[in-house]
């Protein structure tokens, strides 16, 4: 199958930057309410993530032989984790098996958008915009869920905007709308002398005072940050950088002051040939970037929750060069400190020629929009109503997901 080739053009770009400034003068944070500080990520897998190998269901009967030379055992070289009886865990996400042992990551197999076609551009769309259908680019469903979030919950704004934090050199269209936004990616330019931005500072501050305050959240965005290795660069479809983008966003998170809900996404993940080594390596740069989550959040982790989703799953069965073609049902992952962790989370549809969907798709059983409004709910103290006629519009038959949050 041909892939439609994937430009930055369809996303609205911020700037490539170490720093990239703010839309908004971005306001102080207030506390939630009762104790808890919540953060909420998202990170995109742009390219359709196979769930049947990244969770391999090896206790399901039927599917070692539909999977042949790609298939997963628990035991032998590079055996995957088991994760309960019927479960596996992709052996290069080790980092998220501790997370799941430790009760603070979940596994939601066979679940998918409402998008039932084979396009990326498309599912992209329904997956990042919340709509139903394929088309709705002007704004993001995280985006529209913080503009709803109520003033005085427990993500409260204050008396201004709510913020969020976009990473990457485009605006992932999830967190594109009319809510405030801060944008930063790790920058692969030489760093500029030590006197330049407090020159620039004071000749604005005499000239632009409010492009002034807008530059100096910039470059304090790019001090918190800071501290990258430099001599290791990638972007987001690289380990490397997928670890960059995570631990950068983490340590902005992490401040006092700093935004509460973040938008990743992370390229690359179309395994039409040759899908063993390269999902080995993209799982490698996924488990390090949460990972890092955990390491920079600190004490904040146990408030955060962070979804991993994708536009669409891959066929069941394995192609002529050992990859997988474009598909339906898929694996989304849950993890952090607010999870209530340790298990699968799976209507499982089985592997059996009539129950395939199609017949040559994992069927999907579970609507992503449900997990995402269960947390946005109990996480965030979203209105269903608002998450309902706003930012997913349409879902009206799909009920927030209950027992996401501790």
């Amino acid at each position: 199958m041909t892939c439609e080739l994937m430009t930055p053009t369809r996303r609205a770009v911020l700037g490539a930057s170490g720093a990239l400034f703010a839309w908004a003068f971005i306001p102080r944070f207030a506390h939630a309410a009762g104790g808890r500080d919540p953060r909420f990520i998202t990170i995109i897998l742009r390219g359709a993530l196979d769930g049947l190998t990244a969770v391999p269901p090896v206790g399901d009967p039927d599917y070692q032989a539909l999977r042949q030379a790609i298939a997963m055992t628990t035991s032998g070289p590079h055996a995957a984790l088991p994760l309960d009886s019927f479960f596996a865990l992709h052996p290069s996400m080790p980092n998220f098996n501790g997370l799941y042992r430790a009760g603070q990551a979940v596994v939601v197999h066979a679940s998918a958008t409402p998008y039932r076609d084979r396009s990326h551009f498309d599912g992209q769309d329904v997956l990042e915009s919340g709509y139903e259908t394929p088309g709705r680019v002007d704004s993001g469903w995280l985006n529209r869920m913080l503009e709803g979030l109520p003033k005085g919950g427990k993500v409260s704004p204050g008396s201004s905007a709510i913020r969020g934090l976009s990473v990457g050199a485009n605006a992932p269209l999830v967190i594109r709308g009319k809510a405030p936004v801060l944008g930063w990616s790790p920058s692969n330019l030489q760093p500029v002398s030590e006197d330049l931005p407090p020159r620039l500072m004071d000749l604005y501050s005499h000239t632009d005072p409010l492009f002034a305050k807008i530059l100096a959240e910039g470059i304090s965005a790019g001090k918190i940050a800071a501290g990258l290795d430099v001599k290791a660069r990638g972007g987001p479809g690289d380990p490397t950088g997928m670890e960059q983008m995570a631990r950068g966003a983490a340590r902005l998170l992490a401040q006092d002051d700093g935004p509460r809900v973040a938008a990743l996404a992370f390229e690359g993940w179309d395994t039409h040939a040759g899908e063993v080594d390269r999902l080995n390596k993209l799982l490698v740069g996924l488990d390090n970037a949460l990972a890092a989550f955990q390491q920079e959040l600190g004490p904040s982790w146990k408030d955060t929750a962070i979804v991993v989703a994708t536009e669409f799953g891959r066929t069941a069965q394995v192609n002529g060069t050992e990859g997988t073609d474009h598909g339906t049902g898929t694996t989304a992952f849950l993890a952090g400190g607010a999870i209530k962790g340790g298990r699968v989370i799976a209507d499982w549809p089985g592997l059996k020629q009539a129950q395939l969907r199609d017949g040559r798709d994992l069927a999907a059983t579970t609507d992503l929009r449900a997990v995402i409004k269960g947390i946005a709910v109990d996480l965030l103290g979203a209105s269903p109503v608002v998450l309902t006629r706003d930012v997913f519009p349409g879902s009206d038959h799909v009920l927030p997901m209950k027992g996401l949050i501790v």
